[in-house]
């Protein structure tokens, strides 16, 4: 028979301390039940204790022996750690979800014998929690392209970004440089140095649960999402010139003749830079900005095979009415004016997060209008972020 002491500390919760004295050995060869250690190991928090903060830190000590494996069971977030001090010691590394209650199982080795101690305890409830409202992209089957942001949008204003932003990770398959810049209190969003390797799986995590938020707020659970990156489709177009050429993985696919805004105002004035695109609709209704039927200027007039590139209002989309200027003048309010065949082909084809690089107009897409982030230097956008 074995006879030892096992004893529990209590620290980041509220609870009474408990002392355990060892009973036999009830398990196989070699193996202890938990509370019959032959050494001192010290659980924190101790079995029993509620109101453990979420955002508190789980410890084992073990004063003989080596821990040999430290699990955390719960069904909120699963808890991590490490160990130190040449195994004598474990702590967690991540917070724990509100609420919840975890085990905490430790195993020693010592003198060829494995004996095993948990402790269970719960989390305190979160008067106030925050969530990830939004992952763009997140469609499931979808594949994007390689200038695409990752854009999260949780559901309040964020009172520490610096906090929040620390649990977020981007893992590339291919790895680059990338970083986050909120926009807005309660919106954060992730853009690379240069654009993403096509054809691999981008893999985004929050690991929110029970992080202080700040002003008493904690998250309320984990996020992760799995993103495509599909071929590298790229559109150079020339605006002055009238033509904007396609290519797939570095190679060409079409050369399509256009027509753009007529430039008469900066509403009409198509914009030069870098833009993604957004999305796509068949058909879409245009109307002018800001003006009701009766205005002067006033439009509304139904297109085929849209294809948007900017928040203002910017498509591709079929135009038959001007195929006699495509290719060779640009009369438009704005959009870029297609032929239907090659509209509906350019739809047909199109990933979010393509790129489209027009130039030729003294008008520059803002880095704000829609997914104009490339417009913005990498040194200043990750200036942006909360981490400095």
């Amino acid at each position: 028979m074995t006879r030892g002491r096992f004893r529990l500390a209590l620290t980041g919760g509220t609870g009474v301390a408990a002392m355990l004295v060892a009973g036999c050995t009830v398990g196989g060869e070699g193996s202890l039940t938990s509370g019959e250690s032959g050494e001192p190991v010290t659980i924190t928090p101790a079995g029993g204790t509620a109101q453990v903060k979420p955002d508190g830190t789980i410890e084992v000590k073990a004063s003989d022996g080596r821990l040999q494996n430290v699990t955390v069971q719960g069904k909120g977030a699963t808890v991590t750690g490490k160990f130190g001090d040449e195994r004598r010691t474990w702590r967690s590394d991540r917070t724990m979800t509100p609420g919840t209650s975890y085990t905490v199982t430790a195993q020693v080795r010592d003198d060829g014998e494995t004996r095993t101690s948990t402790s269970s305890f719960t989390t305190r409830k979160a008067a106030e929690t925050l969530k990830i409202a939004d992952v763009t992209p997140n469609r499931k089957g979808e594949k994007v392209g390689v200038g695409m942001p990752i854009i999260v949008t949780f559901d309040r204003p964020v009172a520490d970004k610096a906090a929040v932003e620390r649990t977020l990770t981007v893992t590339p398959g291919k790895a680059v440089e990338g970083a986050w810049r909120w926009i807005g209190s309660d919106k954060v969003v992730y853009r690379t140095k240069t654009y993403w390797q096509p054809h691999q799986t981008v893999r985004f995590h929050a690991k929110l649960a029970g992080v202080n938020a700040g002003g008493g707020v904690y998250g309320a659970e984990d996020a992760q999402a799995n993103i495509a990156i599909g071929a590298a489709q790229i559109t150079t177009g020339n605006i002055g010139k009238h033509r904007m050429t396609v290519t797939r993985d570095g190679e060409k696919l079409r050369t399509l003749p256009f027509s753009a805004g007529n430039g008469q105002t900066r509403e009409y004035t198509t914009s030069s830079g870098v833009h993604l695109l957004m999305e796509k609709s068949n058909p879409v209704t245009m109307t002018s900005p800001g003006r009701k039927p009766g205005d002067p200027g006033y439009y509304k007039q139904v297109v085929d095979h849209g294809v948007r590139f900017s928040a203002s209002g910017q498509y591709t989309h079929s135009a038959p009415w001007s195929v006699g200027s495509q290719g060779s003048a640009n009369v438009s309010h704005g959009c870029i004016n297609l032929s239907p065949s090659d509209a509906r082909w350019y739809y047909d084809i199109m990933q979010r997060g393509d790129v489209l690089k027009l130039t030729g107009t003294d008008r520059q897409l803002e880095w704000d209008n829609g997914w104009g982030q490339w417009q913005m230097s990498f040194d200043k956008w990750r200036q942006g972020s909360a981490l400095g």
